[in-house]
């Protein structure tokens, strides 16, 4: 470390993610008993009942699918029926005729065509019109769970996986689609045309019926069992799938870390776990699964046996035989009607058992949609609103304004005279109130309070903060910026920098203290007021799918090609984009992977320059480019400050030699503030710093 350009020597890791990872490490083992309590989890209670309610804003469409279900079950029930009428009545009268008349007969096929026919056209036209509910459905949730993800606090995205979250987009939402598509569709059509056999067969004949019924019971027996075991794995299987998800969303973003620490064996070892947890739940679930319909299957055909021997002793000793028809012998068309209906009976309770796992399965899958849908959102109980205003000459007197004029203000409430943060800071010390009171005086605000100008001044007062309650990270901290200062940050990795500003822009709420901008505690203001307030230029740039132009515009989706354009002269950015392939139009993906890091963090400055915030946050946002491009981009950061309160957070000290102010903190306590030339005077920590004789650990 030289004097030249002396560097903390620290890993480039944010203070949230050292001093809060210790309180979200798995605490039962690892992963494996994590697996073993997610595994008995089940689908939340009410899932199915919410699910129908989405499905059923499709009223029009439902009721022509759930009369088309009715009408193709009631047709292929009445089909069997009609086979004993078609046999006894006008096949076997014409057996041995020498000149029969085949009219009836053809009139009775004609007859039982349509009635084919009708079904046929019935089940095409739910499937057709399931398609329509079915993506419908899907776009509703996925939209809803979209946007319901954007008002989640970045607390809840600190502790879900974001390959997880991605989980719930993609294989959830699959599998509640084939269930909508088809599970559902066909229990309600399965029970429809099992409930018309069960009546077919009764009208025919009671005791058969009541022979099949016995059968039943006992094959219902057996699928209780299959089914319990196989719905417990489905539910444990969707959530060992998005556990893999996000383990192989994470290997991919970290692969040079992990081909730098030759970590490809440890990770593929890691993977085979995950995995094989996924393989044996999957494994167990459609086992049982997909030996449920083989086993159905085989039984309905030892009940079609049955049942053919328990005709033939009916038609051969002439039971006596009744049903809701009334009193009749049993005859070969009565049999074969019998034994048409009683495999359209049994098939389809089969086939509710094999779609009752889908069904659990889509229900966990829903059940993680949901989760995700039901978490709290971030609160805000901000009145105050940021507005443009017209400034007077004498500069104090305010007009709020529609248009765009390069002053701001503060606007409250009307029940809101500009004393509740002054109220609140009577609660804390007297020193925080004098704070307070001091801010409020120096503040510009018009005569009926309403109206305060956005000029930058940041206060913090008896501030503590712990992204776990129990473990603060910043204990007690209190300090100043004033409106136009240049206010830097230096100290280790954990210290607390951009915890500091993380709590500006209101990410975290503090548990204790106060935190006035411009006199006003930020608790009040609408948060995206205040971030609108607040531009951001972080160490690790994310950049979109799109064009250059569009990258820029990010900033300011309202903004012109003019705007942007000047956004990216004034901060160096215009000469290399020009050199692009298509300029500005040029296609950026892949997190801009064509272009280098200095280009990447010129784009992101050029972005924080066109939303032309009122104050700006850096951090470290030159940390990870060479001294020649840092040289570049500290220059298109130079114009951007200009004129704004600016925090900067670097481990670079030299790139902080220039602030108003510097702060030096050590655990979340502030130890050491002044100008470079004052601090380096003091002689203590920060003199040490800069001239290489201390490393901050």
């Amino acid at each position: 470390m030289t004097a030249a350009s002396p560097t903390v020597a620290t890993t480039d890791v944010s203070d949230k993610e050292v001093l809060d990872s210790e309180s979200r490490m798995p605490q039962n083992g690892g992963p494996d008993a994590q697996s073993g309590a997610k595994g008995m989890a089940k689908a939340r209670p009410g899932t199915l009942k919410r699910l129908l309610k989405y499905i059923f804003h499709y009223k029009v469409r439902m009721v022509f699918i759930i009369l088309s279900i009715i009408v193709s079950a009631v047709a292929q029930a009445g089909a069997a029926l009609f086979l004993q009428s078609l046999i006894d009545r006008y096949i076997l009268p014409l057996v041995g005729k020498p000149n029969p008349v085949w009219t009836p007969l053809i009139e009775a096929l004609i007859l039982m065509g349509i009635l084919y026919a009708l079904g046929t056209l019935c089940s095409w036209l739910y499937n057709y019109l399931l398609v329509g509910v079915e993506q419908g459905v899907m776009k509703t949730i996925r939209d809803e769970m979209f946007e319901h993800m954007q008002t989640l606090s970045i607390s809840f995205f600190d502790t879900h996986e974001h390959g997880d979250l991605m989980s719930r987009y993609t294989n959830d939402t699959d599998t509640l689609r084939q269930a909508i598509s088809q599970s559902l569709p066909q229990m309600f059509a399965s029970g429809i045309t099992a409930l018309a056999a069960l009546i077919s067969m009764f009208w025919l004949s009671v005791p058969y019926t009541v022979f099949v019924l016995v059968f039943t019971a006992l094959l219902l027996l057996l699928i209780q069992v299959l089914v319990s075991r196989s719905g417990r794995y489905f539910v444990k299987q969707q959530q060992e799938l998005g556990d893999v998800n996000a383990f192989v969303e994470e290997a991919v973003n970290g692969q040079k870390v992990v081909k730098v620490f030759n970590h490809e064996d440890a990770m593929q070892a890691d993977f085979d776990a995950r995995n094989e947890r996924l393989y044996h739940a999957s494994a167990s679930a459609n086992t049982y699964g997909n030996v449920l319909m083989p086993v159905v299957g085989n039984m309905g055909y030892l009940l079609y046996v049955l049942s053919a021997v328990f005709g033939g002793l009916a038609t051969y000793y002439s039971w006596r035989n009744f049903g809701i028809s009334g009193e009749t012998a049993y005859t070969i068309g009565m049999i074969i009607s019998l034994l048409t209906l009683s495999r359209g009976f049994i098939n389809p309770i089969g086939q509710v058992s094999q779609q009752f796992t889908m069904v659990m399965m889509a229900l966990a899958g829903a059940s993680r949609i949901f989760e995700l849908m039901d978490a709290p959102s971030e609160t805000d109980n901000g009145t105050v609103t940021l507005v443009n205003v017209e400034l007077a000459s004498d500069g104090r007197t305010m007009t709020e304004t529609d248009h765009v004029t390069g002053h701001w203000a503060w606007k409250r409430e009307a029940s809101d005279d500009g004393t509740r943060s002054r109220e609140a800071a009577k609660k804390l010390s007297p020193k925080a109130w004098k704070v307070a009171e001091e801010a409020h005086e120096e503040a510009i605000t018009s005569p009926d309070g309403r109206l305060t100008l956005l000029r930058g001044d940041v206060r913090f007062t008896d501030v503590t903060f712990g992204y776990n309650p129990s473990k603060p990270v910043l204990h007690d901290i209190t300090w100043f910026a004033k409106p136009g200062q240049k206010i830097a940050l230096v100290g280790a990795t954990g210290a607390g920098k951009t915890t500091i500003t993380n709590l500006i822009n209101r990410f975290y709420d503090i548990q204790e203290g106060m935190i006035l901008y411009d006199g006003i505690n930020v608790k009040g203001i609408r948060k995206p007021d205040l971030r609108r307030s607040l531009g951001i230029v972080l160490q690790d740039v994310n950049l979109f799918t799109g064009t250059v132009m569009d990258n820029i515009r990010y900033g300011k989706l309202d903004a012109s090609d003019e705007e942007c354009i000047e956004a990216a002269k004034l901060t160096n950015a215009d000469s290399f984009i020009r050199m692009l392939p298509d300029g500005y139009q040029t296609m950026l993906s892949g997190d801009g992977s064509g272009l280098s890091q200095g280009q990447r963090q010129l784009i992101s400055i050029a972005r924080a320059a066109v939303a032309n915030p009122p104050a700006l946050i850096l951090d470290e946002a030159t940390s990870s480019i060479d001294t020649r491009t840092e040289a570049v981009v500290q220059a298109g950061m130079d114009n951007l400050m200009n004129g704004r309160t600016v925090f900067v957070i670097a481990h670079r000290l030299s790139t902080v030699r220039n602030s108003d102010v510097i702060m030096v903190l050590d655990h979340g306590r502030i130890i050491e503030r002044g100008s470079h030339d004052e601090l380096m005077a003091e002689k203590g920590e920060y003199y040490q710093l800069y001239t290489g004789s201390l490393e901050l650990e």
